[in-house]
């Protein structure tokens, strides 16, 4: 199944698709061990439509999630289309998130390694390695825990936190990658988890990290011409390949 652009798409397939991708992503967070079974939330933003998003309805298990399943609601958190309600803090956060940031795509977690990092005083993922420094300027911190969230109040104080960053970090919380397809937000997501995880190992030797240099890390974040596989090509490529692991491995997402 092929990750395309979607603005080239009529708009009732390019629904179905980021309903299939949505539902694909679901499932392969919980072959990469993101999850909390039916807590935390993916949205989209339905093509054509973008105040309003697509999320699996509240009380589906994420490895059982399908494309047929996907509702959509509003910020008001009304079911517009499908079965089911959104869960409260997927409106209180998501809905705002998406409308202040601009971000098409909102994942949000308490995957283990991210989350570990996030429990520290001091929870600055360094750029000690080539993954962490792809991540180095493109993350706001949130560092207040304010309990559950209930209010769009809260989305909107993340959101104005998070401005333009692709990622934010929820101390005592979790975290929150965005983009603008499924594809994008997902690899982030993954890789971010990848940058907490050795960073938190390299932590637990109790001896000092080496950082990067700031001229190499600028050189890691430099589009270079040599590089046969773009960003945006490489994180179709990702997708597209675990799609085919959870073809395998956990069929149906497409139903």
């Amino acid at each position: 199944m092929t990750v395309h652009a979607l603005h080239t798409q009529p708009t009732q397939e390019a629904i179905q698709q980021v309903k299939v991708h949505l539902a694909a992503a679901l499932r392969i967070a919980v072959h990469d061990g993101f999850d909390e079974g039916i807590d935390n939330h993916f949205t989209v933003c339905v093509p054509g439509r973008e105040d309003q998003y697509l999320v699996l309805p509240f009380g589906l298990h994420w490895s059982e999630a399908r494309a047929s399943d996907m509702m959509i609601f509003n910020e008001a958190g009304e079911t517009l289309e499908g079965k089911g309600v959104v869960e409260l803090s997927a409106q209180c956060i998501h809905a705002p998130l998406h409308r202040i940031t601009g971000a098409k795509v909102v994942l949000h977690t308490h995957q283990p390694w991210a989350t570990a990092l996030n429990m520290l005083q001091d929870n600055r993922l360094l750029p000690a390695t080539q993954t962490a420094a792809f991540f180095h300027g493109r993350i706001a911190y949130d560092d207040t825990y304010t309990g559950l969230a209930a209010s769009l109040a809260e989305g909107e104080r993340l959101a104005a936190l998070m401005k333009d960053k692709t990622v934010l970090f929820m101390k005592n919380h979790g975290v929150v990658t965005v983009g603008d397809t499924v594809a994008q937000a997902y690899r982030r997501l993954y890789k971010l988890e990848r940058a907490c995880q050795t960073q938190v190992l390299a932590m637990s030797t109790g001896k000092p990290l080496n950082i990067l240099a700031a001229d190499v890390v600028s050189r890691v974040n430099t589009p270079s011409g040599a590089d046969r596989h773009p960003r945006g090509e490489r994180e179709r490529l990702y997708f597209e390949a675990m799609m085919r692991i959870i073809d395998r491995t956990n069929p149906g997402y497409a139903d």
